[in-house]
């Protein structure tokens, strides 16, 4: 079948601009289609776009207003010419509407939907899979991880490690010193642990805050509850 007219298969929607090249017609485009689109939802049977072109012999682009029309309302404007281009065109139409719902069509549109799902769950796996192997080491360990790693594990957006601490002592779950208080820690949510380096020749004993899986469980939810909330 010789294209009289450029469909795209994708949205099967025909370019205004190209129709109206294809009907020859003589009235000005913006006239044409301002005429031609009465009765006609705007969203629904047609979409604004825009066509680029060359403006100059030196490369120079410039923008014409454009329309994305269905097939049926291409078919109807087609018929509304009462020429004989029009008869061609909308039979043209008519004709590829046939094709594309053939059985062998249907099938191959199956294939290349499903084709192309596969290949985005693979990237999305692909993208996951470091964040799951952490997330299974951590799920599966029974010690605990510093906050740090807790952000890593986590991974949202606007929640490094020092977010964290301060929605915690925010949420009353941390103390100013981002210790976390008795009940998180008999709940199992914490571990504090005592780290010691010398300062000035003297020993200095600090603590440092660790998370079990428990508590990256209950931060998450805590952290997604108050985003849907």
């Amino acid at each position: 079948m010789n294209e009289i007219i450029k469909v795209d298969n994708d949205t099967q929607t025909v370019s205004a601009r190209d129709l109206y090249e294809a009907l020859e017609i003589e009235k000005r485009f913006s006239a044409w289609f301002e005429t031609n689109s009465q009765g006609f939802i705007e969203g629904e049977d047609y979409h604004g776009a825009y066509l680029k072109v060359q403006s100059n012999q030196y490369g120079g682009e410039k923008e014409l207003q454009d329309y994305q029309l269905s097939i049926d309302m291409a078919k109807h404007i087609c018929l509304m010419s009462r020429t004989k281009k029009g008869k061609e065109c909308r039979q043209y139409l008519i004709d590829l509407e046939k094709a594309w719902n053939s059985p062998e069509q249907i099938l191959a549109r199956a294939l290349k939907v499903a084709d192309q799902t596969i290949n985005n769950l693979t990237v999305k796996i692909e993208e996951l899979k470091p964040k799951a192997e952490f997330f299974d080491a951590v799920a599966d360990s029974k010690t605990a991880i510093s906050m740090n790693e807790v952000a890593k594990v986590l991974s949202i957006k606007g929640y490094g490690r020092n977010n964290l601490f301060e929605y915690l002592r925010n949420s009353k779950i941390l103390d100013r010193w981002n210790v976390p208080y008795q009940r998180y820690v008999d709940e199992g949510w914490f571990r504090v642990i005592e780290q010691t380096y010398t300062r000035n020749g003297e020993p200095v004993v600090t603590t440092k805050t660790l998370v079990y899986q428990k508590g990256v469980d209950k931060i998450r939810k805590l952290i997604e509850s108050e985003a849907t909330a």
